[in-house]
């Protein structure tokens, strides 16, 4: 039985394009869409599991990570801030998870969502 490949790594244009389908979305919202249309939308960014504020504090995480153990020995001070920013900066971003409670609240503002929000 062959050993389980690890994921490919996304490419620059990958994340390029999730960054181009989250523009869209604020494009979409500043057009003051249906509350009813919005949370569907909202629920997959606010998860609490998977939501954005949990995947960019683990990719700030990860960033730090890979600077602290390939930057060069002994760190300079801006090597030092780097890692310090990127480790604050997830910690700031991780703590937002908290917005998914706001699915369930958004969901009670808007009757005619889809129920399937409430289940979450």
């Amino acid at each position: 039985m062959p050993a389980p490949t690890a994921p490919s790594a996304p490419t620059a244009e990958q994340i390029q394009q999730a960054s181009r389908i989250l523009a869209g979305l604020v494009t979409h919202l500043r057009e003051e869409p249906p509350l009813p249309g919005v949370v569907p939308l909202l629920a997959p960014l606010l998860d609490e599991n998977t939501g954005v504020p949990m995947l960019l504090g683990d990719v700030l995480r990860a960033a730090a990570r890979i600077v602290s153990r390939q930057a060069a020995v002994p760190w300079t001070d801006e090597t030092r801030d780097i890692v310090s920013t990127l480790r604050e900066a997830a910690q700031e971003i991780t703590d937002w998870h908290i917005l998914h409670g706001d699915k369930q609240r958004l969901s009670n503002q808007s009757p005619q969502a889809p129920s399937t929000l409430t289940a979450q």
